[in-house]
């Protein structure tokens, strides 16, 4: 039988403790997920002295999962205290309703913008995803985008912080690309495009990619290597063994396969989706395409390919690193603190005030 809701305990010395709740949590065995930057979240908040609880439930858009994850969610909170409960995706801030302690929600992309079904068009669960997503930011106290984008897309009263997902620097590095292919097996005299995600989710338009290959091939033979279904470690290494990445994504945050090449050195072609404008902006060797045709992006690839130079990414993402991002979230953990701590000092001195009339 097989459980819904399942908890780890990530423990640490003294320090702010939190609940952090999420559906996207990572398992040993579990299926193929493109989000260990949760789990790496949550680890370098546990190294920075905060005392973190991850409770991870398995919602599967279905209500009833959300339910029991609500009630493991009461349990926790009555069991135990918090200082704040930081969920992952605005549904996952369902479960914390009503509130009893600080809410801190990340937005993450689909959640604000709404699942994207076949026909790249909104699904009518995203819709319903996009509305709930807006009613926990309303609730929150603090909401933490990924990208500054976003901010138009909830009600404008909403406290936002934009703080994009990190980047572990001393996995995500240069290696020699001959070097990586011995490593993997491939062939060294051959040009290998990377493809990072799940092909059959819409909103990477996997076809987009291979429509765009197919124009490449006309004049440069290519291949094209979907990175889905491999260990997370060793995604580095097939960056580093690639000539570039290509990325069509319809709608994102901030995708983490572009920082994740960009830490690499390894040439980014894009659509302009998400930050990615941003992330490219100054970085030699990349193309950001024009628009978003077959025959833009694959001369946009084949302009890289010519070049056979490694980007100055990783220059770029600096920034990024893991340990600096989890200090900004720290930083809003305890500006809502503050505020709450105001809040009550202000109420205590009206009622003083009322008392002494």
């Amino acid at each position: 039988m097989s459980r819904t809701v399942a908890t780890d305990r990530i423990t640490s010395g003294t320090g702010l403790r939190v609940l952090m709740i999420t559906g996207e949590w990572p398992t040993p065995g579990g299926r193929p997920r493109t989000t260990h930057f949760i789990k790496r979240q949550a680890a370098f908040l546990h190294a920075a002295g905060v005392e973190v609880d991850v409770l991870h439930y398995q919602a599967a858009k279905n209500p009833w999962n959300y339910l029991r994850g609500w009630a493991q969610a009461r349990r926790r909170l009555r069991r135990n205290t918090y200082d704040v409960v930081h969920a992952q995706w605005g549904q996952s801030g369902l479960l914390a309703l009503p509130k009893q302690v600080p809410l801190v929600v990340t937005l993450r992309g689909d959640d604000v913008g709404g699942i994207v079904g076949r026909r790249l068009r909104v699904t009518p669960v995203g819709h319903v995803l996009r509305l709930a997503t807006r009613a926990v930011a309303r609730a929150a106290d603090a909401v933490i985008l990924v990208s500054d984008h976003m901010r138009a897309l909830l009600p404008p009263s909403t406290c936002t912080y934009v703080i994009p997902s990190g980047l572990d620097l001393r996995l995500f590095r240069p290696m020699p690309k001959e070097e990586a292919r011995q490593r993997l097996g491939w062939p060294l005299d051959r040009r290998v495009v990377l493809f990072v995600g799940k092909p059959a989710t819409p909103r990477k338009r996997y076809p987009l990619a291979r429509r765009a290959m197919d124009l490449v091939n006309q004049s440069l033979p290519t291949e094209l290597v979907v990175a889905w279904g491999i260990q997370h470690a060793d995604i580095p290494l097939y960056l580093n063994a690639a000539d570039a990445l290509l990325f069509t994504s319809m709608q994102e945050g901030s995708p983490n396969a572009v920082k994740e090449a960009l830490a690499c050195n390894v040439p980014v072609v894009s659509v302009p989706v998400g930050d990615v404008a941003e992330r490219l902006r100054g970085v030699v060797g990349c193309e950001l395409c024009q628009d978003e045709r077959p025959e833009a992006i694959a001369a946009a690839l084949e302009r890289v390919l010519r070049r056979g130079q490694r980007s100055n990414g990783r220059d770029a993402v600096g920034d990024l690193a893991e340990e600096r991002t989890t200090q900004q979230v720290i930083a809003v953990y305890r500006s809502v603190l503050g505020r709450r701590a105001e809040r009550r000092d202000v109420g205590k001195a009206r009622q003083a005030a009322a008392a002494a009339m």
